[in-house]
């Protein structure tokens, strides 16, 4: 509660539409949710999810009380990290719990990939336009790129047009292979 009111405080606002648990931390799950509730009573907060968290964790909170209001998951979730697919997203869409895929452009590592400048150039866009449109494909994944500029957002924001076809994922499925086995959450 203590860091909702300062962040509230630098922000300079009185209250938070998504308040994060940003790590599993030394506090059990049942005190950060009560004090999710008690902010939310409070007005500070509209609602609240959780970050980094995996799924034998998602499974405790959501059977505890009040825990089934946790909001959303957000999660390290890129071509080049592609664990959550296995079993996170799918336990998620099962909640209807939006996942946020955080550094969906893996800060620029993938975007000299031959394939990425391939699939960008027969759609006629940029690689991390791709990659976002990538990240993005699957029901209830949303993804938080960086903008710094306004250029840049509208360039993010125009991967919301972009439909990737079948051969488009086959390739890149064949350069970054989807999970196989269950794989601990990754985080940056």
């Amino acid at each position: 509660m203590r860091a909702c009111e300062n962040s509230l405080r630098k922000l300079r606002t009185d209250r938070l539409d998504l308040y994060l648990l940003h790590w599993k931390g030394s506090h059990p799950f049942e005190d950060t949710i009560e004090a999710m509730t008690h902010l939310q009573r409070d007005g500070k907060i509209l609602r609240w999810g959780v970050s980094n968290i995996d799924v034998p964790d998602m499974e405790k909170i959501v059977a505890m009380p009040d825990g089934v209001a946790c909001e959303a998951n957000q999660v390290l979730y890129n071509l080049g990290e592609r664990g959550v697919e296995f079993d996170l997203i799918p336990w998620s869409q099962s909640y209807q719990m939006p996942v946020i895929a955080y550094s969906p452009i893996a800060e620029g590592r993938l975007l000299r990939n031959p394939v990425h400048l391939k699939i960008a150039e027969k759609h006629d866009v940029t690689p991390a336009q791709i990659a976002l449109a990538w990240t993005i494909r699957l029901d209830g994944v949303m993804a938080i790129p960086k903008a710094s500029s306004s250029a840049h957002v509208i360039d993010n924001f125009k991967a919301l047009d972009i439909i990737l076809d079948e051969d488009d994922l086959c390739a890149l499925d064949a350069t970054f292979p989807p999970p196989t086995k269950r794989i601990p959450l990754a985080g940056w």
